[in-house]
């Protein structure tokens, strides 16, 4: 006798069972990963305030010249879903290779750009003469890391695409656990200040890459996908990524226009805008472990041909992100005397601080909302509408920010230029949400 398909009551309760597969170990990898940063933050704010600024101003532009190329995560897990979906693990593989070979090409021209130009993009997001030294010997030392760091990205996309979530977690708890104590050992132990912190980022970054290249090249002898470099693979898998590069030098160029407007009120407020942006990336990350899982099950379910489970699945990770963005919010109230004396002790960063702190808790419900919708979009390879949407918030926000030296707002002013930014991005992509264009079945969009 066979079994009757699960009734509308027990629909949501196999999503949410999907979705926690997927997004608990992810949380806690997403987790991991800007806490990178924040020990940096936290061992460097130790060593002054101008150590700190300098860190800030070059965090935002190191972690722009990674970011840009998390299509190389974003797009593969995707692609790779959509293909588990189809039941073609082979060709999945081998396109995530495809994808390793092209972060390995990308990081070196990143090195190739910013070690030469490091004192220039420090001078560009106007850091201070007593910050600018400390800023350019973390980029330049920083930046020899970033072929590890792309390679972390595209083999973690091989890796969601097949559903596992779990040994991106492994890998990111020990890359942490490894940055934290090589910076503690450099920083202090050795007496290498500022750049002691970089080089022990740089040597962790390398040691997870090392990981994933074992895991990933394992899976490709398992499943017979070839590891040697394809050209035209790798060519179709830089196009495909194109739109997402496009949404995110969008998101970056956000990111750094709120760093520069930071950098021009005064050391005190990059320091505070350092500590909040660290803080916000860590939520973020928390989020968008519901969007990790959004993609790969989204991606999974699309290739199948299932558009009711994927509109399913859609509404049900929404709502996560409402709650999640509630408690998140709440979490950060409440725990900010624990938190602000890891990362510093002077009393103007403090005052600085502390109101824009609150802005930041008030707005996660709608980052909820907007980093789930980004994840389905993404796992249904929608990223043409994502490059668009981006831009058009982009365009809202750069005046929104630019007035606010000129208005003699502070740092909490600024604060609500990024809350209007996320609120400009919810409204775009519940549009697209909701009109359902997203909807393309098929092992490839």
């Amino acid at each position: 006798m066979t079994q009757a398909p699960p009734g509308p009551e027990a629909r949501p309760r196999q999503h949410d069972r999907e979705i926690l597969a997927l997004a608990l170990p992810a949380f806690g990898a997403l987790v991991a990963e800007p806490l990178f940063v924040l020990a940096d933050s936290a061992i460097v704010g130790h060593l002054g305030t101008s150590q700190l600024a300098g860190l800030g101003v070059a965090a935002a532009l190191l972690t722009t010249a990674v970011s840009v190329f998390v299509f190389l995560a974003y797009a593969t897990t995707a692609a790779v879903a959509r293909r588990v979906g189809a039941d073609d693990l082979g060709a999945a593989i081998r396109q995530g290779m495809d994808g390793i070979w092209l972060a390995l090409l990308l990081g070196a021209l990143v090195i190739a750009v910013v070690l030469p130009a490091a004192p220039w993009l420090i001078g560009l997001l106007g850091a201070s003469d007593t910050a600018a030294p400390y800023g350019v010997t973390y980029l330049r030392i920083s930046a020899l890391g970033i072929p590890a760091m792309l390679v972390v990205l595209a083999a973690t996309g091989v890796l969601r695409g097949l559903q596992d979530t779990r040994t991106p977690l492994y890998v990111a708890i020990g890359g942490f656990a490894a940055n934290a104590a090589l910076n503690v050992g450099l920083v202090y132990g050795a007496g290498l200040g500022i750049a002691g912190s970089a080089w022990g980022t740089v040597i962790a970054q390398c040691g997870m890459a090392v990981a994933y290249l074992v895991v990933v090249v394992r899976g490709a002898r398992r499943h017979g996908a070839s590891l040697r470099p394809d050209p035209a693979g790798i060519r179709a898998c830089a196009q495909a990524g194109a739109p997402l590069l496009v949404r995110t030098l969008s998101l970056r160029a956000v990111l750094v226009i709120a760093t520069i407007v930071a950098a021009r009120l005064g050391d005190a407020e990059i320091a505070a805008h350092q500590i909040l942006l660290s803080l916000w990336s860590l939520l973020a990350f928390a989020l968008d472990a519901i969007a990790i899982a959004g993609q790969a099950i989204i991606g999974r379910y699309l290739g199948a041909g299932d558009t009711t489970g994927a509109k399913a699945v859609c509404r049900r990770m929404v709502q996560w992100g409402i709650v999640s963005g509630v408690v998140l919010g709440l979490l950060v109230v409440v725990a900010r005397p624990l938190f602000i004396p890891l990362f510093t002790s002077d009393p103007s960063v403090e005052s600085a601080l502390l109101p824009a702190l609150l802005v930041v808790a008030l707005s996660q419900p709608v980052s909820g909302i907007v980093f789930v919708l980004d994840g389905v979009l993404m796992g249904a390879g929608d990223g043409t509408y994502l490059a668009w949407a981006m831009l058009l918030t982009l365009a809202v926000f750069t005046p929104a920010a630019l007035l606010v030296p000129a208005l003699g707002g502070g740092l909490t002013a600024l604060w609500w230029a990024m809350t209007l930014m996320m609120l400009v991005r919810m409204a775009t992509l519940q549009l697209r949400a909701r009109s359902g264009r997203w909807l393309v079945t098929g092992a490839t969009r």
